[in-house]
């Protein structure tokens, strides 16, 4: 059993996957209900004759959707023949968006943002929402002996997490989605943001720095915090998506303006079969099966992580949060309007 903070007690893993989808999809239905939501559309739409996307793709949990439409061929249903290169970093993406490289790339919102502020002579555009947090996809963890039991006993303690890969890292201002929603929650704890030190490191090289006390804790998404649960009986005193954070948009799916304007219906069709691949993805039987075969994760890991939501449209309001905490912790120099940013 896990303790949660407050010490709150948690359900054993499989269990908690279970609850986690089901809140997930109440927090979805609830916000699909109550937002208004962009032109996205999960009916069939054609590409024209000889259509062809290349996406770039960092594979893991957030992609499993786009390598789902293509084992069911649903873009070739839709016309499009698409070919998906892996990339190391959300960086390496956008390079090679801006290159001709690739016309599409699936990556997290807040490097994707910043990098839209840092050069916008080169618009992008957000084709899709593709992966939203539920309960405990993004923790603090921490090892069982370490006498830290809730938020509060973070003050004064250094938490790894992944090194910035766009956003610099400086004065201790939050660098990532991860640590912008972790110092959300801080707050909304009563904890200052800035009493706590965010040591970023290689993402491979966390779980051995919290075995080794080299940090106090560290911040992590899905497969770690099940990895570090498996190897330390690390347990989680903070979840980063909660409270105002809550079903926070974690990744989406961007092209070019210049492309989305010269290939407009090849988009279309491309986000209309990634929706219904994303509708699928609300049944764990394909989502398992795409982390396993391009996720590079073991049959055990793929059926125990914890997954979060898979929206099939994309709501401009819920986006913009991400770029209004981004801008209140410092990790955007200046507001973002993400409505001047969707694909219609």
């Amino acid at each position: 059993m896990r303790v949660g903070a407050a010490g709150s007690r948690l359900a054993p893993r499989p269990m908690r996957r279970q609850i986690a989808a089901g809140c997930a999809a109440a927090v979805a239905v609830m916000l699909l209900a109550s937002c208004h939501l962009s032109s996205t559309s999960s009916s069939a739409s054609q590409a024209p004759g000889g259509s062809s996307i290349s996406v770039a793709s960092v594979p893991g949990i957030a992609e499993a959707p786009l390598y789902i439409a293509l084992q069911q061929g649903l873009f070739r249903q839709a016309g499009l023949s698409v070919h998906v290169r892996s990339y190391p970093s959300s960086a390496a993406e956008i390079a090679a968006l801006r290159s001709g490289k690739a016309n599409v790339a699936v990556g997290n919102y807040a490097d994707f943002f910043f990098a839209q502020e840092q050069d916008p002579r080169k618009p992008m555009v957000v084709v899709a929402d593709g992966y939203n947090a539920g309960p405990n996809v993004m923790d603090v963890m921490v090892s069982p002996d370490s006498g830290i039991a809730s938020a509060q006993d973070l003050s004064g303690k250094v938490i790894g997490t992944a090194a910035p890969q766009l956003i610099p890292a400086r004065n201790g201002q939050p660098f990532s989605l991860e640590t912008v929603a972790a110092s959300s929650v801080l707050t909304n704890d009563g904890v200052q943001p800035t009493a706590v030190t965010w040591k970023p490191m290689p993402a491979n090289d966390l779980i051995s720095a919290l075995g080794s006390h080299r940090v106090n804790a560290i911040l992590v998404t899905e497969p770690q915090i099940f990895q570090a649960e498996s190897q330390l009986g690390a347990v989680s005193v903070l979840d980063a998506c909660s409270g105002e954070t809550v079903n926070l948009p974690l990744a989406g799916y961007f092209a070019p303006g210049s492309f989305a304007e010269q290939h407009s219906a090849a988009l279309e069709a491309f986000r209309s079969a990634l929706m219904r691949a994303q509708a699928d993805a609300a049944m764990a039987t394909p989502v398992e099966a795409a982390l396993r075969r391009y996720g590079g994760m073991s049959s055990q890991t793929a059926s125990l992580v914890t997954l979060g939501v898979y929206p099939t449209a994309l709501n401009t309001a819920n986006l913009q949060r991400v770029a209004d905490l981004m801008s209140f912790y410092g990790a955007l120099p200046r507001p973002l309007n993400v409505a001047h940013m969707i694909f219609k």
